[in-house]
């Protein structure tokens, strides 16, 4: 559980510095521009770095330490001790997102708001022995081998970020795919851990789209979402509830349970 944890939020980051690039450049390689595609709900701030919707639809890869380098592949060593072949081409998209951590105090709106620095291109022999790696792509779990899309380096400091934030899910923040609504209660399914969720909304929790207000009412079932907040007497109790739309994979917009009892703000 603790790889597939920090293969899920290297991957969000894989795809938030991905849709950054996108939007740097002008001419992207056309064979990454699907994967950069589905990182375009994201590229902004947060804790972890955007690209959710991306991530959940693409959600295809592994993280862990270089320990060979070839002319077309690396081999990394997954925390779980595995040792997968990345391979990769002319068309693979090798990045470095830089570390934008929260400042002291800063609102979720802002962090929401603020814009992601563009990543880093690195060419395939900027790539060590030791280098930390999350690489995106078709995964072959029989072969071990990925042929990868995205391959994002991961510096010590990112990769203790992530650590946090694997520890923190479910404590202090969710995202996941709304399965059902019931009032002011929304069910998730979370493919970060591919298990089922909940939140509760208040009169003091907030709801954006992108940089929009919406309201409670404007959530739908298959819409992903990003849920800040924490844990009070048993339930999680959101303070901030980011909508990014439809998962990549569809989901029929279907009714409530029954309507929301009070619209929070």
């Amino acid at each position: 559980m603790r790889l597939h944890c920090l293969t899920a939020f290297a991957l969000l980051l894989a795809c938030g510095a991905c849709a950054s690039a996108q939007n740097a450049a002008s001419t992207p390689p056309s064979s990454a521009s699907s994967a950069q595609d589905q990182g375009q709900h994201g590229g902004r701030g947060g804790p972890w770095g955007g690209g959710m919707a991306g991530a959940m639809g693409a959600g295809r890869g592994v993280t862990g330490t270089v320990t060979d380098v070839a002319a077309d592949h690396y081999i990394l060593k997954t925390d779980a001790g595995e040792t997968y072949t990345v391979h990769f081409s002319v068309n693979t998209r090798i990045i470095k997102q830089a570390i934008q951590r929260p400042a002291p105090g800063e609102t979720p709106e802002a962090r929401e708001n603020r814009e992601q620095p563009a990543p880093q291109t690195l060419k395939p022999t900027d790539i060590h022995v030791g280098d930390a790696l999350a690489a995106m792509g078709e995964i072959d779990v029989p072969g071990k081998s990925v042929g990868a899309v995205v391959i994002l380096q991961i510096d010590p400091e990112r990769a203790r970020m992530l650590r946090e934030f694997q520890a923190n899910f479910g404590k202090t923040w969710l995202v996941g795919r709304v399965t059902a609504i019931n009032e002011a209660k929304v069910s998730l399914l979370s493919t970060v851990d591919n298990a089922a969720h909940a939140f509760v909304a208040d009169e003091n929790t907030t709801f954006r789209k992108r940089r929009e207000p919406i309201t409670l009412a404007d959530i739908q079932v298959g819409d992903m979402v990003r849920v800040e907040g924490a844990v009070k007497d048993g339930v999680f109790v959101a303070t901030a509830v980011s909508a990014m739309g439809q998962a990549p994979a569809g989901g029929a917009t279907v009714p409530r349970s029954t309507p929301p009892a009070a619209q929070p703000k």
